[in-house]
């Protein structure tokens, strides 16, 4: 697959991606706000049909390559909500940053091969010269007992 020259939407139909719906807020916020040509989505999570999935720790209940089954699901959920709202991925000119918080035991060391399962589903969406910086934490708790919350931020154009 020609990734330079694909856009974004045909890269998923290429792909066979199925987006799935987007997620709607568990609380007082929304999910996407537009400032200017930047595009903030609100922490995205590992939900299906609006219920939490891959609930507990990394490391300890959760295995590593479940760990990135969460978070390739919670980066296809902040597609679903870009998507949402600029009513096409091709409108989004580069991934500025990914944001991945984990829970995961305190002994856990490999953060960046989970986190990595957002990173790589974004290239093959977008191309690799439309990769983000990436910040990745551990945590010991995050809503709904999910393993990971995905931040992004999204340039975007006409």
């Amino acid at each position: 697959m020609n990734t330079t020259s694909a856009s974004a939407e045909q890269r998923l139909k290429d792909l066979g991606i199925n987006m799935p719906c987007p997620p709607t807020p568990l609380g007082a916020y929304v999910e996407a706000v537009q400032a200017g040509s930047l595009l903030f989505l609100s922490g995205t999570l590992p939900v299906e049909g609006g219920a939490p999935k891959f609930v507990g720790r990394i490391g300890g209940e959760l295995s590593v390559e479940d760990g990135r089954r969460a978070t390739r699901l919670a980066a296809l959920n902040a597609l679903a909500l870009v998507k949402e709202h600029l009513g096409s991925l091709d409108r989004v000119t580069r991934v500025v940053r990914l944001g991945v918080s984990l829970v995961t035991t305190p002994e856990f060391r490999e953060h960046p091969k989970v986190a990595d399962a957002a990173s790589e589903l974004l290239v093959s969406v977008f191309g690799a010269d439309k990769t983000s910086t990436r910040l990745v934490f551990g945590m010991a708790s995050l809503p709904v007992g999910v393993c990971v919350v995905l931040e992004s931020i999204f340039e975007i154009g006409d």
